[in-house]
């Protein structure tokens, strides 16, 4: 057999082989290095036997898949030690992910003592070296097994799997597992390896399961390389929004009031406002008109939009459904359908269409509690939510239109180098989620890649993600985890005029069906603030920040001098505070300094008699004395443009955050 390899070279073979044993005739380092194979494209095991002519390649660490398979090797290592130190737990899944890998048990919480006794019960398995080998068993057979091991989950994904189906099983030593793999050949080839965290999980995604244990983990085939990953795990902490927004006083939860439900702190508070009165009115000066409508509606205003039975399981109902005669309401999970009667209110004629709604909309969607995190995942959220009604050939550009306003609030926050754009197509193969046939929605999606095209965006397409009535591009970005979210999104809608008979009426007298774009300008405010958080590690542009300027007096005798450069700040809508108390004048710098406040102005003797003020900024440092009236029209300069200044003193700001 003739077999190709990644360099185009080609090797011959009389008789059947193994991808390792291919692998040590290349060279025995290739081999020792290898995680996996390549045959034809499709990852394989390397024990997978090659009797054929094909294109091979040797999948290493550098490799996704060797990566993959690296650390799903560890995940079983993991898994065998969790037994050894637990035998009552039980086997969930392992699976690798994009940062390491992880393993659901069926066992109480872990401490970060139980993680570091369970690490070293996983470098005595390394050590022990076992030689890992698979084999199949039919599928009753497979049952057969894992009743006989007490393992319910695996035995649970068995029984979802054809009757005719071959299991594969990993054997280490004395600890067997279901698995498809592939893995290494031993348990040797482990290097380098840490527990990160343990957390709850629900069984297969689902709150109605049981809560498991899930532990994360991470590996890599250089000691460091993972001590390089564990620094960088440290430095993100930092700008964990989760942490660093209730640290800076942005946002808090509390248990009584509810999961998912965060109070937003006069700081935070004062961001959001900043934000929201931005984008109303960048959104009127490209036309659109405001509304406002109802928090909740009846039941039948669901049902009209076929939200009812699409989207009930997400929806906060009210009422009882059970009762006769008892009237049912819903919490709003979206504005779309409001809009859409601010439409119908009077009759419309094509010469006034597009017309563009804007609304900044308090939503809620019945989250599950395993989903929620900070404030990204939330069940009450406030949107930049919009709604444009247009004719067909006014899609186009009303489209444009959208991604045009999405860029620049993007660009204004400096996060535009942090998009990736996906088209969300549906499913052809689940036609039942979705309104309308094939023909139609080929025909939207088609229209929406020319749109993208002639724009120029790079995208990607994602069957399935798409809404129950139309296509969407979807604006992704992630968190400093590695998490992806959606943070803007713009729909196109071809199927709700009719459901709700919205029409217009042609240049011929006709009632014509107009066509809608559901989006969003910014997204959601608390998950963009997340998002900034983040992003600036808290050291925001400032024109976003709560608070712009802190002014510093040398002591009480200046406090009079003081008072008089606040009034002409807030005269001039710039937001500062001052410090009063008696502290020397370094500590209430490094103060504001780890509060990240962009000014500081230190009055004293000099400066009120000069009329000036002593400038530092965490930009640059000290920026000297400068005329009050200097000062201020920079900082309004600052503020109006929303210039994103360059931090020259980033490296300081992080060793004082480390610090504190």
């Amino acid at each position: 057999m003739k077999i190709t390899l990644k360099d185009g070279s080609v090797k011959e073979y009389e008789k059947a082989m193994s991808v390792i044993e291919i692998a040590a005739d290349i060279s025995e380092g290739l081999a020792r290095m290898a995680c996996a194979g390549e045959v034809n494209g499709k990852t394989v095991d390397l024990r997978t036997i090659v009797d054929a002519d094909c294109e091979l390649s040797i999948l290493t660490f550098n490799d996704a898949a060797g990566k993959s398979a690296y650390r799903h090797t560890t995940s079983h290592v993991l898994a065998e030690a969790v037994k050894r130190l637990y035998p009552t737990a039980k086997l969930a899944i392992g699976p690798s992910i994009d940062t390491g890998f992880y393993y659901d048990f069926e066992c109480p919480s872990l401490s970060r003592e139980d993680l570091d006794k369970i690490e070293i019960e996983m470098k005595k398995i390394i050590k022990e070296g076992a030689e890992i080998t698979r084999y199949t068993l039919p599928r009753k057979e497979a049952i057969e097994l894992m009743e006989k091991l007490d393992e319910p989950y695996k035995v649970e994904l068995i029984k979802d799997l054809p009757e005719d189906a071959a299991l594969s099983f990993y054997n280490q030593g004395a600890f067997t597992d279901l698995c498809a793999g592939p893995h290494l050949m031993s348990t040797k080839g482990i290097k380098a390896f840490k527990l990160i965290s343990s957390s709850g999980a629900y069984w297969r995604g689902s709150e109605k399961n049981k809560m498991l244990t899930r532990v994360y983990g991470t590996a890599f085939t250089k000691k460091a390389d993972l001590d390089e990953y564990l620094e960088y795990l440290e430095n993100i902490k930092l700008r964990d929004h989760n942490k660093l927004g209730r640290e800076m006083e942005l946002f808090t939860t509390v248990d009584v009031i509810g999961q998912g439900l965060p109070l937003m702190l006069p700081k935070g508070a004062k961001m959001i406002q900043t934000l929201q009165r931005w984008i109303e009115d960048e959104e009127e000066r490209r036309g659109y008109m405001r509304t406002k409508t109802p928090f909740m509606a009846k039941k039948d205003l669901y049902v009209i939009s076929d939200h009812w039975n699409h989207y009930k399981e997400g929806m906060f109902i009210l009422g009882d459904e059970e009762k006769e005669g008892s009237e049912v309401f819903a919490l709003r999970p979206m504005t779309c359908p409001f809009q859409y009667y601010v439409y119908k209110a009077k009759q419309k004629s094509y010469r006034d269409l597009p017309c563009r709604y804007g609304e900044t909309s308090t939503l809620f969607r019945n989250e599950d509690s395993g989903e929620m995190h900070g404030l990204t995942r939330i069940r009450q959220f406030t949107i930049t939510e919009g709604h444009l009604i247009v004719r067909k050939d006014q899609i186009e550009e009303e489209f444009m239109g959208c991604v045009d306003l999405a860029k620049y609030c993007l660009q204004t926050l400096g996060l535009e180098n942090d998009v990736t754009y996906r088209m969300s197509k549906w499913d052809p193969n689940n036609q039942e989620k979705y309104l309308g046939t094939e023909d139609t929605w080929n025909e939207v999606q088609d229209m929406m890649r020319n749109i993208l095209n002639d724009i120029g965006i790079k995208f990607t397409e994602e069957e399935g993600e798409a809404a129950f009535y139309g296509p969407k591009l979807d604006i992704q970005a992630k968190n400093v985890y590695g998490k992806e979210d959606t943070m803007i999104t713009i729909q196109l809608d071809m199927f709700l005029a009719e459901r709700f008979d919205m029409y217009y009426v042609d240049q011929n007298g006709a009632k014509v069906r107009p066509y809608i774009i559901h989006r969003t300008s910014l997204g959601c405010y608390e998950r963009t603030l997340a998002w900034l958080i983040e992003k600036y590690a808290g050291l925001f542009p400032t024109w976003l920040c709560p608070e712009q300027v802190r002014i510093l007096p040398i002591s009480d005798k200046y406090k009079d001098y003081a008072e008089k450069v606040l009034a002409e700040l807030k005269a001039n809508g710039i937001l500062a505070t001052t410090d009063y108390r008696a502290e020397k004048i370094g500590y209430k710098i490094r103060e504001a300094w780890l509060d990240k406040v962009p000014y500081m102005l230190v009055v004293g003797e000099k400066e009120e008699s000069e009329g000036k003020v002593s400038v530092r900024s965490r930009f640059v440092g000290d920026e000297g004395q400068k005329d009050l009236s200097t000062f201020i029209g920079e900082i309004c300069k600052e503020i109006i443009t929303k210039e994103i200044r360059v931090i020259e003193a980033q490296e300081q700001n992080t060793q004082d955050i480390k610090k504190k």
